[in-house]
């Protein structure tokens, strides 16, 4: 299995930041035929599979302050405001993807992008794992 560790800045507010580029960057360089696994290590965030630049970041972004308001409910309530719903929002977007991967190219459909989603306004640096198992 080749394994590499990417940083990703997703900033100072809410974000779905794409990652698809340095996915592909991985998976062209493993080559061949298997599966590409995107694993973000942290408690507050996600990875998800969407389309990006056509309104659908923004929407996912609506849904999840509609699902987990910004609010003082939480628990878990150290940082910011509403902090203890970044800590739940991996349970609705998982911390991982796996992609498969023919020729080297991740085969997405169409309009899909890999992204990270990103709630915790309070850490904006974030490692995440590319892991690629040939097939």
């Amino acid at each position: 299995m080749k394994s590499s560790v990417i940083q990703v800045s997703t900033g100072t507010r809410e974000a779905v930041h794409d990652i698809t580029a340095e996915c592909e960057r991985f998976a062209a360089a493993a080559g061949g035929d298997g599966l590409l696994h995107v694993f973000v290590p942290h408690a507050t965030a996600g990875v998800a599979l969407i389309e990006l630049g056509a309104g659908s970041d923004t929407d996912l972004l609506a849904a999840l302050a509609d699902l987990l308001p910004a609010d003082d409910r939480w628990r878990h309530a150290h940082g910011s405001r509403g902090h203890g719903r970044s800590h739940v929002m991996p349970a609705l977007v998982p911390p991982y993807a796996t992609i498969p991967v023919v020729g080297g190219r991740m085969a997405l459909g169409t309009w899909q992008s890999v992204a990270i989603v990103d709630l915790n306004i309070d850490n904006p640096d974030r490692q995440v794992r590319l892991s690629f198992l040939a097939g």
